[in-house]
């Protein structure tokens, strides 16, 4: 039988420093999301600023799971309604043309029980955010700072369309081509496969009930399956280089129906699978993703004006937003928690919107 390692309080390490670093971030941050609004007139996240697609689905709790992944929201068989939004990764409003990492941000609704945030406690929505590369690449805070630092630099210089596009793709193209998921061209022209195809993953450590876990959703149906590491048409991109992943994403699910199956990878190892460094890469041959539910998108429209706006004005997604058993582990996780309410404050507070959590999926525009 697989020693799994049991959750305690005590299993994460705070880091030398760690509160003056995650004030640095956050503040640093702070000042982007404000050169952001005066370029756009209007307050968007500093990350995964750019919906491609909101959808609504399904998640479906299988039965009979063993013990030891039958915990927290996956405890008892059951399905959910949820909110599906898929994203890029910048913080800035970029042409899809430009490879970067694309984002699965997950709301489930219908979740009973008391939640982490204390402001939110009450909701009946729990989030997964989960993005198509296994690490962290900034792995600890003090990488992160330094990447956050460079990019409000670049910010502060009104340059930060072309300095961050042109360097942060081609190093994101470098990577994503290690893993096959882009072309090796590096190249700002190579955007990457199909994004319904791509395999999505919590980067980083969580809760999982009485274990720790990663979290993935990887394609399902064969329909998904073949879009898997799929290069999208040129003609399309041609089209329109600034929106194709929102037409490609549009244009499935004018009739497809889609099937993802999410997983928990249990860490039995905290030397090969550790909590505070998020740039490590858990090894499958250790522990691999054990299958705990499945995703199912039927048939809709995908990006209508009200969707977009319900989506990129009225929700917010926080890893933080969950059950106690599902916590986000570790220090880069520790310091997101504070950046994504202040982000997610500012971003209401000048788009004069209130923050929503649906308490139903009818509360999703059509």
């Amino acid at each position: 039988m697989t020693n799994y390692i049991p959750y305690s309080d005590n299993i994460e390490v705070q880091q030398s420093d760690e509160q003056q670093i995650n004030n640095k971030i956050v503040e640093s941050m702070a000042r982007v999301n404000r050169l952001m609004y005066e370029k756009h007139r209007h307050a968007i996240r500093d990350a995964h600023a750019k919906s491609h697609g909101i959808l609504k689905g399904e998640l479906q709790i299988y039965d009979n799971l063993p013990e030891h992944i039958a915990q927290g929201l996956f405890k008892s068989p059951r399905s959910y309604p949820v909110i599906v939004r898929f994203s890029t990764a910048q913080g800035s409003i970029m042409p899809d043309k430009m490879s970067v990492f694309r984002g699965m941000a997950i709301k489930v609704i219908g979740v009973e029980g008391e939640k982490l945030l204390p402001e939110l406690s009450d909701a009946v929505t729990q989030d997964f955010l989960l993005v198509n590369y296994p690490i962290i690449p900034t792995g600890t805070i003090k990488e992160y700072l330094a990447a956050q630092e460079n990019i409000e630099k670049m910010a502060d210089s009104g340059e930060l369309l072309q300095q961050i596009g042109q360097k942060a793709a081609v190093g994101v193209q470098k990577v994503l081509a290690a893993v096959g998921l882009a072309d090796d061209t590096n190249q700002l022209s190579a955007p990457g496969p199909h994004i319904l195809g791509d395999t999505y993953f919590s980067m980083a450590a969580l809760r999982y009930g009485d274990y720790v876990a990663k979290i993935n959703v990887k394609p399902l149906s064969e329909n998904v399956k073949a879009l898997a590491g799929q290069k999208i048409d040129d003609q399309i991109i041609d089209n329109d280089e600034h929106a194709f992943l929102t037409e490609i994403i549009a244009s499935f699910f004018q009739s497809g129906t889609a099937e993802y199956e999410m997983g928990a990878q249990l860490c039995t190892d905290l030397d090969s699978m550790p909590i505070e460094d998020g740039s490590v890469q858990w090894p499958e041959e250790k522990s691999p993703y054990q299958p705990v539910a499945k995703l199912v998108f039927h048939p809709q429209e995908t990006f209508s004006a009200a969707r977009r706006v319900y989506a990129d004005d009225v929700l917010s997604f926080n890893p933080f937003h969950c059950l106690p058993e599902h916590r986000p582990l570790g220090n880069i996780m520790r310091v997101r928690r504070l950046a994504y309410e202040r982000s997610s404050s500012y971003r209401h507070h000048m788009n004069a919107q209130e923050r929503g959590e649906p308490q139903s999926i009818d509360e999703l525009p059509e």
